[in-house]
């Protein structure tokens, strides 16, 4: 009997994978530009504005704030194929599916985030949601986190971050300032230990901002362990181990609270296939820095968390991003060459009280670059905290996943 012939590939003029910030923030602005076939691979029926889940975790703002369904976000006119992406061909341009479905591209915008590698810390992944273990970094966590905070009277909290690039740089820093400022009002935080646990020599790149956040931190009394991350996690016996990357030497700490950002990569499929940056030890994918074109498959875009570019993987970031890989990939479907250009431009709303943020925007040379220039955001601001609990939520479902801003 002769084998039934397989499938051609189902054909599409862009396929974007992922439908996050970036995957919905392209395809809405494709469909302006007037571009009618696009094809979009998301698995989630839910979408999520990640950012608010810091404030979510420092009770200024309910979950159900960042939530809203796929089919409410998605463009009118885009295809939206719920399946999860497996592989990717560029030479034959073709992306594989976990049902084996094969589809093939004239262009291809991939978007598909990153994974939090929970694993990455022994004995993180079976501590959290309970004995004092939590994370703003899951959304299921996030009301867990503030629970723990408003119920504590003493003992000692520590937060970590990771090394390696990690989506929303601050927030591991800002869920400690909530959660100090909200203790110093309630009048226990001089009962409570602090630590944070930060992998980098400093603060935060930017000088202005590295500071402002260790007057911060002073401020409230905080332990920072700069070139630093937690190395393993005791959940029963509620210990941490703190590794100090510059001596060598490790510390067993006993904790109350423990709020932990776990380590990030590319996912799997894209950190062993041939769009993998071999510069980036995390597998994510290689990109033009200013056409976030990959350098081998020009007909291959990247952007968002998964691309291996000298920035901070923020929303900010994403929105900045989008507009260039439209345009450009607008030029080539026109046969015209790549003209626009992203200058490495990230935010990122330091919220370091509970009415109070720094707003931290800069390019990638680390050069101050406010959108606001008669605005001081390098000092504490009520109005840049509304701005983050309201401005920028409604900013991001009626204008940026619109292709409006």
């Amino acid at each position: 009997m002769t084998p039934a012939p397989a499938a051609a590939p189902s054909h599409h003029q862009v396929l974007i994978v992922g439908g996050g910030s970036a995957g919905i923030t392209v395809a809405a602005r494709l469909r302006r530009a007037g571009v009618r076939d696009i094809a979009l691979l998301e698995p989630s029926e839910t979408h999520w504005y990640q950012p608010l889940w810091t404030l979510v975790g420092g009770g200024q703002a309910p979950l159900r704030a960042s939530l809203r369904t796929e089919a409410d976000v998605m463009p009118p006119g885009v295809r939206w194929l719920r399946e999860r992406a497996t592989a990717v061909d560029p030479a034959a341009r073709t992306v594989t599916t976990a049902s084996g479905r094969v589809l093939s591209y004239g262009r291809l915008v991939l978007a598909p985030g990153l994974e939090l590698d929970w694993d990455g810390v022994p004995g993180l992944a079976p501590a959290l949601g309970h004995d004092g273990v939590t994370s703003n970094y899951r959304p299921d966590l996030a009301p867990l986190t503030w629970d723990f905070i408003r119920r504590m009277r003493r003992g000692t909290a520590v937060f970590t971050m990771p090394s390696g690039p990690v989506k929303c740089g601050g927030a591991p820093q800002k869920i400690a300032y909530l959660a100090a400022d909200h203790w110093r009002k309630r009048g226990v935080l001089k009962s409570i230990r602090t630590i944070l646990v930060l992998p980098e020599p400093a603060m935060f790149k930017v000088p202005v901002f590295d500071r402002a956040l260790r007057e911060t931190a002073r401020r409230y009394g905080i332990e920072v362990r700069l070139n630093s991350e937690m190395t393993g996690v005791d959940g029963p016996a509620r210990e941490a181990v703190l590794t100090d990357h510059t001596t060598g030497t490790a510390e067993t700490v006993r904790y109350d609270l423990l709020h932990a950002v776990p380590p990030q990569r590319a996912p799997r499929w894209l950190a062993d296939g041939p769009l993998a940056d071999p510069q980036s030890p995390y597998g994510y994918v290689a990109a033009d820095r200013e056409t976030l074109q990959h350098p081998d498959f020009p007909d291959v875009f990247v952007l968002g968390d998964v691309a291996n570019l000298p920035t901070s993987k923020t929303g900010a970031a994403i929105r900045k991003q989008a507009p260039v890989v439209v345009s450009n990939l607008l030029a080539g479907l026109r046969g015209r060459p790549a003209s626009a250009r992203y200058d490495g431009y990230t935010s990122c709303p330091l919220v370091t009280a509970r009415h109070k943020m720094l707003l931290a925007e800069f390019d990638y040379d680390l050069r101050p670059t406010p959108s606001l220039p008669f605005i001081d955001t390098t000092r504490e601001r009520t109005d840049m905290w509304f701005l983050k609990r309201y401005g920028l939520p409604q900013l991001y479902f009626r204008a940026m996943l619109k292709g409006l801003a």
